[in-house]
């Protein structure tokens, strides 16, 4: 039975910012904008410490030569699997994977996305906190012991920043952009140039700690580029959508989050090598003196600005996707993604920081098969094309339905994805199995998963006429937003 014959309802009225498909109208985002948002989304001080990471295995030209491979190979599976479909039908990454994972795939989905941006955002928090705490020790206030405070204070503080700014939705955060873009690209040119004048002599000389075989080292490197680079999946779409095609949305998906990540990864990269810490925050004021380093100690806590807010608002966004929290307000659904990163930046500050590299690793565990998953599926065997009413169909026999709203050939690939990823690498002890040094982790389990998804589908789901393969329902390629979807009288 085609979804067509199953009217969705649609509310009377909706929020500024829901999960509904955005209208063709409503997105006039262009490639400038859209640029702007992404760039200043990718640079935070994480980027700091992935570079830190990297230079326990190499010295900074080679380092950077693999965090570069890997951040745009993850960029370009990312881009793959959720720019085409979020930029043509108006939808976020959560929507973007309903075909493959079905109308209830939502409870995999939602719950990545919310930890991933919940850990992402805390650290960038705790970071700000500790960059205040350092600004008030330059400026000649404070003592031993502040951070203890400031590190609680500034995460409430900043919280509090993002909700105002977000109340506006993705006006607020287009704004906000606009300004902390000029920041952003100073402080990475400022940081960059300081530690290449201050310790460029060092540098040359400088040796990675854990430094072995060089081949290994290298896939190291390019490994952990390539899976803090698919920690964009969860922000993406809900960016990505507000663009009116494909055409525009490429490009500064590529380079506004591709670039950013390993140029200013290489800062804590170099920061590790020569002065045994990769956060600006700690060496700042040693390198350029204490004037110099306040002002940018300023900039540094500035730009955390703009990923927070960016990654929240996509939180909420994936928040109003799950059953029963779509009809909380906006401001409602944004306290509830704010209000897990208060807790950590104030009570487990110290705890989340010094575990960020096994958080790290198990988004490549997970987000890699997500990503080879929905490749597969939008390119291959949907050719481009999904139903966006299939999306929203929540009748019993809906092409997205499967079965009790899952689709058992996603969740099986899924799994075997996972697997192949810990068989590859323990996320937790880093500890590799061959063929790592050849393929890293992520590669392959997200092949594992394309391929388990792919034959699946083919000999079991399609033949089931389950998942709109056969039915024709894919056909509909028209972005349709709510207001065309026909409610029930």
């Amino acid at each position: 039975m085609s979804v067509r014959e199953h009217p969705v309802t649609v509310p009377e009225s909706r929020d500024a910012e829901t999960a509904w498909p955005l209208l063709p109208g409503e997105r006039t985002w262009r490639t400038r904008q859209l640029f702007v948002v992404l760039l200043v989304a990718a640079s935070a001080t994480w980027c700091y410490i992935i570079g830190e990471y990297v230079g326990y295995y190499l010295p900074l030209w080679p380092g950077a030569l693999a965090m570069t491979a890997g951040a745009m190979i993850g960029m370009l599976l990312v881009t793959l699997a959720v720019v085409p479909a979020s930029s043509r039908y108006g939808i976020d990454s959560i929507q973007a994977a309903v075909p493959q994972f079905g109308r209830n795939g939502w409870t995999l989905t939602v719950s990545l996305q919310y930890l991933s941006i919940i850990g992402w955002n805390s650290l960038l928090l705790i970071f700000f906190g500790k960059s205040f705490a350092e600004f008030l020790n330059a400026v000649g206030i404070g003592g031993s012991g502040i951070e203890s405070w400031v590190v609680p204070i500034g995460t409430l503080v900043a919280c509090a920043v993002v909700f105002v700014i977000l109340v506006r939705g993705a006006t607020g955060l287009e704004r906000v952009s606009a300004v902390l873009f000029f920041f952003i690209v100073g402080v990475g040119v400022f940081l960059i140039a300081m530690l290449l004048i201050k310790q460029g002599g060092d540098l040359a000389d400088a040796q990675p700690a854990y430094a072995s075989a060089k081949r290994l080292d290298f896939q190291y490197g390019v490994e952990i580029g390539l899976v803090s680079l698919l920690s964009w999946w969860p922000y993406i779409g809900s960016m990505t959508r507000q663009a009116p095609s494909p055409r525009i949305a490429v490009m500064p998906s590529m380079l506004g989050m591709g670039l950013p990540v390993p140029v200013l990864s290489v800062v804590g990269l170099a920061g590790i090598l020569v002065l045994e810490t990769s956060d600006p925050a700690q060496w700042m004021t040693e390198v350029g003196g204490n004037f110099l380093g306040a002002i940018a100690l300023l900039f540094v806590i500035a730009a955390n600005f703009g990923t927070a807010t960016a990654g929240i608002y996509a939180s909420t966004v994936g928040l109003k996707s799950v059953p029963g929290l779509g009809r909380l307000s906006w401001n409602v659904a944004l306290a509830l993604s704010l209000v897990p990163v208060m807790v950590i930046g104030v009570v487990l500050p110290d705890w989340f920081f010094d575990h960020f590299g096994t958080f790290l690793a198990y988004i490549g565990v997970f987000f890699a098969p997500i990503v080879g998953i929905q490749i597969v599926d939008y390119f291959g065997l949907r050719r481009q094309n999904i139903s966006l009413r299939a999306i929203y169909d929540r009748s019993p026999d809906a092409p997205y339905a499967y079965w009790f709203g899952l689709n058992p050939a996603a969740v099986v690939a899924m799994a075997a994805g996972v697997v192949t990823y810990l068989y590859l690498l323990n996320p937790q002890t880093y500890v590799i199995r061959e063929p790592f040094s050849f393929l890293g982790a992520s590669l392959p389990a997200a092949l594992v998963a394309a391929v388990v998804h792919a034959v699946l589908t083919v000999t079991l789901i399609r033949r089931a006429g389950r998942g709109g393969y056969r039915t024709g329902a894919e056909a509909d390629a028209q972005p349709v937003g709510p207001a065309s979807v026909q409610p029930q009288p």
